[in-house]
């Protein structure tokens, strides 16, 4: 059977096909030296574990690579079409959990290489012509990127769902709203979830906006400053879908982690978002406020206390809001001191960048499990009323039947222990203007939310149909 855990390919001989245990060991960069070995492992870090998550994007931007060579005449066209074969082997392999790269390999662009020269020799060899590790690995992390930014609108949307319809089965659930902490005026459930709805589909448009500096083809800059040869560089970009070339080959080295932090930057405010919702719903879930009531199967216990039913996937959402902002000041501190041009500093932003991507997407699947099943008390919410939360309702009333509203303040002010109790639910349902409590426009959100996901379906299909047609 072929296997490519140990770089073994399959020989003819005798009419019998053999594996041949020889495994490629030469690096890229090889001059005829070995590298120190406690250098050689403090150099490669985790990148060979990191480009597991790279190998299909490292085959497609190969093919599309050579597809260019093809055209300017470096392959021919069966040359160009064994690799495509090959590459296209991997990719179900690597799918299938039977690729893996090794420590030896250094990263995935030497693992590929070295698995194409075992298998097709002189071919192999041909395919880095006019291509750099450095201009490859940028490449490889936008079409990851693409992918990732993708999926988290299409994860932000199913968030913004589900607080959307929990506002909506809630909305007439009234809750004391605060200010510093303080009491002050009549809110809802309703009020709430929609806030956080609201607040994560502006998250989404920076998400898009990233989208849009991402989505540039960066192959072709090379080592930084392009090659000596006649390269078509849109050729690549448009195979794999681009919306452009990243014209200056410069600057295509050059913004390697700034377009990872700009990513970021967005990411942070959405785990930013899910943190504070985290931290009201802890509040409100403690026996002392008793509004909501926490599902128990998403709620560890105390190996200690019986009694217990924890918050921890709201506790640790908001340290991975933590995490993900961490990452984001990683990988801006470590580009920040960097004169133009290539630097081995680029591949510690590899890490928190990836760790960030996937932090956030599984805080937000997990969020959207566990408040769909969270329970509102709406009796409890209705206990905690009081007549001082309707003290402002009552000024408001005295300046529209004509009062000035600081003579009514004052009036207020003064005859507090006065103000009447009002019916709460009453109250927030005749707060009729347009994004207050008897009138939430769910409706304005969940246009929103499938405009999104229209958008996300067609931003894939931008690059998700001409790779098939190049990989076909």
């Amino acid at each position: 059977m072929h296997t490519l855990d140990n770089r073994a390919t399959l020989s003819e001989n005798g009419g019998q096909f053999n594996l041949r245990e020889e495994r490629f060991m030469a690096k890229l960069w090889a001059k005829g030296y070995e590298l120190d070995g406690v250098v050689e492992e403090f150099t490669t870090g985790e990148d060979y574990r990191l480009d597991m998550a790279l190998v299909k994007w490292d085959c497609i931007g190969s093919v599309a690579h050579a597809s260019m060579l093809n055209t300017i005449g470096i392959l021919t066209d069966d040359e160009y079409a064994s690799l495509r074969k090959r590459l296209g082997e991997i990719i179900e392999l690597h799918a299938k959990g039977e690729y893996i790269i090794r420590k030896e390999d250094e990263d995935v662009h030497t693992a590929i290489e070295g698995d194409l020269t075992q298998a097709l020799g002189d071919v192999g060899k041909k395919l880095h012509t006019a291509r750099s590790r450095n201009d490859q690995v940028v490449l490889d992390l936008r079409l990851y990127m693409r992918d990732k930014l993708a999926e988290t609108v299409e994860a932000a949307c199913a968030m913004a769902d589900t607080l959307a319809d929990f506002a909506d089965k809630h909305k007439d659930v009234p809750v004391v709203g605060r200010t510093h902490f303080q009491r002050a005026m009549p809110s809802s459930v309703g009020l709430w979830a929609g806030a956080f709805a609201e607040s994560l589909l502006d998250d989404i448009g920076l998400l898009r906006a990233a989208y849009i500096v991402a989505d540039q083809c960066p192959l072709g800059s090379a080592a930084s400053y392009g090659i000596g040869l006649n390269i078509n560089r849109r050729h690549v970009s448009e195979k794999l879908g681009f919306a452009k070339v990243q014209n200056n080959v410069l600057y295509a080295n050059n913004s390697r982690g700034k377009v990872e932090a700009i990513v970021l930057s967005a990411l942070v405010q959405i785990v930013n978002d899910l943190s504070k919702m985290a931290g009201d719903v802890i509040l409100w879930s403690m026996p002392e406020f008793g509004y909501f009531k926490l599902p128990a199967e998403f709620c560890p216990g105390s190996s200690l206390m019986p009694q217990k039913r924890n918050p921890g996937p709201f506790e640790l959402t908001r340290s991975r809001a933590a995490v993900v902002a961490a990452n984001l000041f990683n990988v801006l501190e470590t580009v920040r001191p960097l004169i133009s041009g290539y630097h081995r500093d680029f591949q510690d932003t590899k890490k928190p960048f990836m760790n960030g991507v996937e932090t956030t997407l599984a805080t937000l699947r997990v969020n959207t499990l566990t408040l769909a099943k969270v329970e509102v008390d709406a009796a409890r919410c209705v206990e905690a009323f009081s007549p001082d939360v309707f003290a402002t309702d009552r000024v408001l009333k005295l300046a529209a039947e004509g009062m000035p509203f600081r003579d009514a303040y004052r009036e207020v002010a003064k005859t507090l222990d006065s103000t009447p109790m009002e019916d709460p639910v009453e109250n927030i349902r005749a707060k009729t203007h347009l994004g207050a409590t008897g009138n939430l426009g769910l409706d304005l959100a969940r246009e929103r939310i499938a405009a999104e996901r229209a958008w996300a379906k067609t931003a894939r299909a931008k690059w998700e149909e001409p790779i098939a047609r190049l990989m076909a």
